[in-house]
């Protein structure tokens, strides 16, 4: 990515955390070790294991992608998504985790007040571009699961993104914890399809 675009994404960000009085964090892909071979992408799972570890009262951790964009910087997450009641109303319920016809269904019984992770989907599965995640020893537990060397190591065609799919479709114990929301809400892609580098947040 050109400095300039690159430039224009911190300025996005930093705008909106401090409208807000949220914190940035810039981590580089190359921080992380990664095991040799592995996409690049994979970097995402610790840079969140390491914000959490720098900032471990904070409630909420915000994953964004770097080519995405914040398109209404004037409603807070907790206005948009994290309130209970609101976040209860827009929950994708009873509904198949990786579409169109997986048999692993989101909980139809799940409160706002027990989801530790939000995410969206397309019409492909999970979108990882953008999510949220509650702090705590759940999180260090997903976290860590996620970025097993056996899953780094198996060459998922779309490395991380499959390897949470698989993980949240059979383990029980991440599915419970987990808010499917609309992809407009915070994963809204530019043009249709699944096309994720020209993706812009609701949020």
């Amino acid at each position: 990515m050109s400095q300039t675009f690159k430039d224009s994404i911190i300025a996005n960000r930093k705008d909106y955390a401090a409208r807000h009085d949220y914190v940035t964090f810039f981590p580089s892909t190359s921080d992380y070790n990664l095991m040799s071979g592995v996409p690049r992408s994979w970097s995402k799972v610790p840079a969140l294991r390491h914000a959490m570890t720098l900032w471990p009262h904070t409630p909420w951790l915000f994953y964004l992608t770097s080519t995405a964009l914040i398109m209404d910087p004037h409603e807070s997450l907790d206005k948009k998504i994290l309130e209970h009641e609101k976040l209860e109303s827009m929950m994708i319920v009873d509904k198949p985790v990786v579409p169109p016809d997986s048999v692993i269904k989101t909980f139809s019984s799940l409160k706002g007040d027990g989801v530790d992770f939000i995410l969206t989907q397309d019409r492909e599965g999970l979108t990882g571009g953008s999510l949220l995640i509650r702090t705590g020893d759940w999180a260090k537990f997903l976290l860590d699961a996620w970025f097993d060397p056996l899953y780094r190591s198996y060459n998922f065609q779309k490395a991380e993104n499959h390897a949470l799919e698989h993980i949240v479709q059979w383990h029980g114990t991440v599915l419970a914890k987990l808010a499917l929301v609309p992809q407009r809400i915070m994963n809204s892609y530019v043009r249709g399809g699944s096309d994720t580098s020209t993706n812009t947040e609701g949020a």
